[in-house]
């Protein structure tokens, strides 16, 4: 079954919502520069809010991090109680290779030669763990690092799912088109942050939400 991320929560109560409408991922944002930012003393509260209310139920919890370093990750990461770390600036797979089962890389790569490089560099660094994604494909932006409601490119993902072994596809997704692009690409996981929200950034509709879980899931 297709995976299903939810991206970018900035509230404990939106994030159980979001978890108990059956989102296996959960991503929290720690690029000050997003509109979804949220402090790491708010998202250990959140982390713990989902961890005592789930227990085993409770998602992979996925730390988004924009050009910070293998240390500065790896303190969040352990500060905040997360099992992943998502890499969506301009790391060098070095970066990915200092936290080995820890951190994916989201690319957002112009076409399909640049997609393949990305993917052969980035190999070695992909975690082994069934749990997380090898690589994360969003749209193609040449300013901004994801969340711009941008679709991603269908013949960029083709070539990558063909290459990878577990992608996640992110970049434009909403409810109303991820049923159609799950069945093209069939990616491993979906990623959705501003697709399922109604008005304020980082702040999840339930219907939107519960929408788009059953449209992926009915896809896959």
């Amino acid at each position: 079954m297709t995976k299903i991320k939810i991206c970018g929560l900035r509230t404990p109560e939106n994030a159980l919502m979001v978890a108990r409408a059956g989102a296996d991922f959960i991503g929290l944002n720690f690029y000050p520069e997003s509109p979804r930012y949220v402090e790491p003393a708010l998202a250990a509260e959140i982390v713990a809010c989902l961890r005592e209310g789930l227990g085993a139920s409770c998602p992979k919890l996925v730390g988004i991090f924009v050009n910070a370093s293998a240390a500065e990750v790896r303190a969040i990461v352990e500060r905040v109680g997360l099992d992943f770390a998502q890499l969506s600036g301009d790391e060098p797979p070095e970066t990915v290779e200092a936290l080995p089962g820890i951190a994916f890389k989201s690319i957002r790569p112009h076409d399909v030669k640049a997609a393949l490089a990305a993917a052969k560099r980035l190999a070695p660094a992909f975690p082994n763990s069934s749990d997380a994604p090898s690589i994360l494909l969003d749209a193609f932006n040449p300013k901004l690092y994801g969340g711009t409601g941008e679709t991603a490119s269908l013949d960029i993902a083709a070539a990558l799912k063909a290459s990878v072994p577990r992608l996640m596809l992110a970049g434009g997704l909403n409810p109303d088109n991820v049923a159609e692009r799950a069945r093209a690409v069939k990616p491993w996981g979906l990623d959705v942050a501003s697709g399922v929200e109604a008005g304020m950034p980082g702040i999840k509709d339930e219907r939107a939400v519960r929408a788009f879980i059953s449209a992926a899931r009915a896809a896959s």
